[in-house]
């Protein structure tokens, strides 16, 4: 009976690790910003307007179903490249946790459940969702051909916040296409000190990437540029949506741990990848949105 009951929740498990679930907190809390601004937005002028719970489901759904659906077909596509590569050998693919047909058939049901979703939304959010999953899929094609796939992969997380506006309202707006800015960047440059463990290899397999075009140093110093502009968008963010002081609290202390994860890395030493990776943007982004939403919220009361 036990191996019966946890069968089932180790597979679960394994698909979970397939599309590394716990990094999704990388761009939900961005979603959330949009949501929120949209929410307040919608009822300026009509304060009866109820908090939409289902609504706000249907958006974290969409954020949960594009983003493993990006993942595991990402996984799919490179399953050759990870077997060859010993920081990616385990992973569930090569190391035949998870079949290649699984992870394919995996990633179509997202795709379905991401646009079906979208189709309880509204109309704009079901029409674009094909080009949101264009782009989250594509990215995964992009390291054979540009090493400009960095900021494809920035441009996917960055439809969050202007999705989750888009999703309330119907309509675009300056203040969510700036949050959507500085993800854009924020995620570049971080997946840029991310994919400097795999300089060589990249290299070796003719693969592209900022570090295998111009190695750790000016790597580095893109990524830190990457990084200048999206604090830069943040604050523009705060400039343009009147923001009070708790907002500008929290957009300082996201530059600051832009700054901290520069730090830990540094061209003679890629030890500290993995906490400047996840850690520190994880703490970022959860920090910067508590500090947004409570400042929109409390600007309204």
């Amino acid at each position: 009976m036990e191996s019966m009951v946890s069968t089932p929740a180790r597979s679960i498990g394994h698909y979970l690790s397939l599309v590394k679930f716990s990094h999704t907190i990388f761009a939900m809390p961005f979603a959330l910003i949009g949501f929120t601004m949209g929410y307040l937005e919608s009822t300026k002028f009509n304060s009866e307007i109820a908090f939409d719970w289902t609504l706000l489901v249907k958006i974290v759904l969409c954020m949960v179903f594009a983003r493993s659906a990006a993942m595991a077909f990402n996984r799919y596509l490179d399953r050759r490249f990870d077997a060859m590569n010993p920081r990616t050998a385990n992973r569930e693919i090569p190391a035949g946790v998870i079949k290649p047909g699984q992870a394919l058939i995996f990633t179509i049901i997202n795709c379905v459940l991401f646009v079906v979703t979208t189709w309880f939304i509204n109309k704009a959010c079901f029409q674009l969702s094909f080009v949101a999953l264009f782009v989250v899929l594509f990215y995964s094609y992009t390291k054979r051909f540009t090493a400009l796939c960095h900021i494809v992969l920035g441009i996917g997380l960055s439809l969050s916040p202007i999705g989750s506006y888009l999703a309330v309202t119907g309509e675009f707006a300056l203040l969510p296409l700036l949050f959507s800015f500085a993800v854009v960047t924020w995620v570049s440059g971080f997946d840029i000190i991310y994919a400097l463990q795999d300089e060589q290899f990249d290299k070796s397999n003719k693969l592209h990437s900022i570090p295998a075009a111009l190695g750790t140093r000016n790597s580095l110093m893109v990524s830190s540029l990457l990084h200048v502009l999206s604090a830069g968008f943040v604050f523009w963010a705060g400039y343009e949506g009147g923001l009070s002081v708790l907002y500008w609290i929290g957009a300082v202390f996201y530059a600051m741990l832009l700054v901290y994860q520069h730090m830990l890395v540094k061209p003679n030493d890629l030890s500290k990848v993995g906490i400047a990776f996840a850690n520190t943007n994880g703490i970022a982004s959860v920090v910067f949105a508590c500090f947004t939403i409570a400042s929109m919220i409390l600007a309204r009361l």
